[in-house]
């Protein structure tokens, strides 16, 4: 069932103001914060209203239904990939996103610019970093990903924008604290490595969006608070929201 048009409208509405007093709270501009809106599983309808309230950026978790999905919602949106990608999925997922926020390897990453290469497109990627070490969630131990960090950047077909993490799961936002602090530092000491910045921090989700944005995110990633529920449950609970 698409969801009705005012109902995105006030959603949008509030998680504005939830992001507009979380900046003001940590003293940044609440246009340094992007809204990604998460729309797996939301039919391209929804994507229109979505579209039609001014959002332009949008994430998508499976490379499947994506490929259904971009075709039918409005043109010149701007498409992220935020879910686990598999390297026989690779094709299209270059085809589809200009930005895959979900690299969690070297050998992806090698095969995104075999990809690249061929179809003579440049992606913008992030490195997804397991801050936290849970064992259920992909993504870059911190102190790998700075050791491979050089290797990453010598694929010319990838630009490397930033980073991305998904916290775990709690009830008390707070908690999740740590992880993206942990987060922004390895930015930092990734930027200071690369002599470049790394301008994307994407961190936080519908029940942390306020953590994140005071430990410096700039785009937070949200689907349940701005589309309500899904149509189906996700297969990872823990995944991007």
């Amino acid at each position: 069932m698409t969801t009705a048009p005012e109902s995105i409208e006030t959603r949008l509405a509030l998680l504005r103001e939830r992001m507009a007093t979380a900046c003001h709270r940590a003293g940044r501009d609440p246009a340094t914060v992007e809204l990604l809106a998460v729309s797996k599983f939301h039919p391209p309808e929804s994507v229109a209203l979505a579209a039609g309230l001014g959002l332009t950026h949008f994430g998508e978790s499976r490379v499947q239904e994506a490929k259904v999905k971009i075709p039918q919602c409005p043109a010149r949106l701007d498409w992220h990939l935020i879910g686990h990608l598999q390297s026989n999925k690779t094709r299209d997922a270059v085809a589809l996103f200009p930005t895959i926020q979900s690299v969690d390897s070297l050998d992806l990453a090698v095969e995104l610019q075999k990809q690249a290469e061929k179809q003579s497109r440049t992606v913008r990627i992030l490195l997804e970093i397991n801050v936290s070490g849970e064992a259920s969630k992909f993504g870059w131990n911190p102190d790998r990903a700075l050791a491979e960090l050089g290797r990453i950047n010598e694929l010319r077909r990838l630009e490397i924008h930033g980073l991305m993490t998904l916290a775990p799961y709690t009830p008390d936002p707070e908690k999740t604290r740590p992880i993206f602090r942990r987060l922004r530092e390895l930015r930092d000491a990734c930027s200071a490595q690369l002599g470049a910045p790394l301008p994307v921090l994407s961190m936080g989700m519908s029940g942390d969006l306020e953590v994140a944005i005071e430990e410096g995110s700039t785009m937070v990633r949200v689907g349940t608070a701005l589309f309500g529920e899904r149509p189906r449950p996700t297969q990872r609970p823990d995944g991007p929201d």
